[in-house]
């Protein structure tokens, strides 16, 4: 293989056909347009996302793929070179799925605890607003009573209201959990369906506000993609 051929090839079908490595190397080559004094951060992001999330897995591919698309496409579709942006998109998930691990603590402190200490880890590892951005796309611990997804859409809607650089990271993040809901089992598609349909239309109305730090051209393809997404999550739920 060419390695330049893989910024031609689609994030998924690179994931298929090349795995991890396949997308490693198209992050790689998307860095190389960065400010050179940008790269060691993106690196170390990456390598703390790689160790954090070794044994994680997606249903058929390790969960690393996931957080290499999210930054990629911000990368090449969304036109942001921003490199907080692109640090906070590799670690969208470290604090929600691993915050022990992330600031060193034991597995067994509370929730809020962990939470609080993990964001102070990114904090003193980059700096303050990768911490934000990442918190800002954070779940919280949901209230056992009371619907687990009603209570995700809701802290998506409210924490992406007020803060529009995490609008990118987020719908880069249902970008490929919605649209790429083919890629996976039909229960694991009907699952996420079910949770993520609803929330397309708050998404588009997000993407489009004024204060979204997008290009029109950028905008116009995340809507296209949500377009596609809500054709996916029809024929799943109602076919």
């Amino acid at each position: 293989m060419a390695p330049r051929m893989l910024l031609s090839m689609p994030l998924h079908a690179i994931t298929e056909v090349y795995g991890e490595a396949g997308l490693r190397q198209r992050f790689l080559l998307e860095i190389e347009n960065l400010p050179a004094g940008d790269r060691p951060q993106l690196e170390d992001a990456l390598a703390l996302a790689s160790r954090l999330h070794a044994d994680d897995r997606r249903v058929r591919e390790p969960y690393l793929n996931h957080l290499l698309r999210v930054a990629i496409r911000i990368m090449r579709y969304y036109g942001i070179q921003d490199v907080d942006v692109l640090t906070a998109a590799l670690l969208h998930d470290a604090v929600e799925d691993h915050p022990a691990e992330l600031a060193g603590l034991p597995a067994d402190l509370g929730h809020h605890e962990l939470t609080e200490a993990a964001i102070a880890e990114l904090t003193r590892r980059y700096n303050p607003r990768v911490a934000g951005l990442v918190r800002s796309v954070t779940n919280p611990e949901y209230d056992p009573l009371r619907d687990k997804h009603e209570q995700y859409r809701t802290h998506v809607a409210a924490s992406l209201d007020k803060d529009p650089w995490a609008r990118v990271i987020k719908v880069s993040d249902f970008t490929d959990n919605g649209v790429g809901i083919i890629h996976t089992t039909y229960d694991k598609a009907r699952s996420s369906a079910i949770k993520y349909r609803p929330l397309v239309p708050k998404l588009r109305e997000l993407v489009g506000r004024p204060d979204t730090p997008l290009s029109v051209a950028a905008k116009d393809h995340i809507l296209d993609q949500l377009d596609l997404a809500e054709e996916r999550f029809a024929a799943i739920l109602d076919g």
